[in-house]
């Protein structure tokens, strides 16, 4: 029997593929938990759409990110934070932190595409922005006394 899946199976193939698999398992499992969809011509038609689809929706979101790394290139966001006399931080420097200072700057970033090192001592540091799959973008941090 000839299905569409609708998602990744192993050892059976990926999502959006025809393949060919035994009726009793399409009938028994595949179909009641809705792993996939008998292939006729009407249901291949609906997911080459799809994906021709999603494959716009994907470009326009990387180049989305291409021009928001541009403008995010070389920029340097200021932190002020308590610390000690010998300049070591009270605590330290999240993700969550460079968050909203970029959100002041104004871009509303995610603080999980946000990768630092742990940040303890008053100075410069760099921090990765994870914009898309395919592109990221470093801006540098400073870290100042209050």
């Amino acid at each position: 029997m000839k299905i569409i899946l609708k998602e990744n199976m192993k050892h059976v193939g990926k999502q959006g593929e025809v393949v060919t698999v035994k009726d009793g398992y399409a009938n028994n499992y595949l179909f009641p938990k809705r792993l996939a969809v008998l292939a006729t011509t009407g249901n291949i038609k609906m997911m080459e759409e799809n994906n021709r689809q999603g494959a716009m929706k994907r470009e326009k979101m990387k180049a989305d990110a291409l021009a928001t790394s541009e403008s995010m290139n070389e920029m340097v966001i200021t932190i002020a934070t308590k610390a000690g006399a010998n300049g070591k931080i009270f605590g330290s420097i999240t993700p969550l932190q460079v968050a909203q200072a970029l959100k002041v700057k104004g871009y509303d970033i995610d603080r999980r595409k946000i990768e630092i090192n742990d940040i303890k001592v008053l100075g410069s540091y760099e921090a990765i922005v994870n914009l898309h799959r395919e592109v990221s973008v470093t801006i540098k941090v400073e870290v100042i006394s209050e």
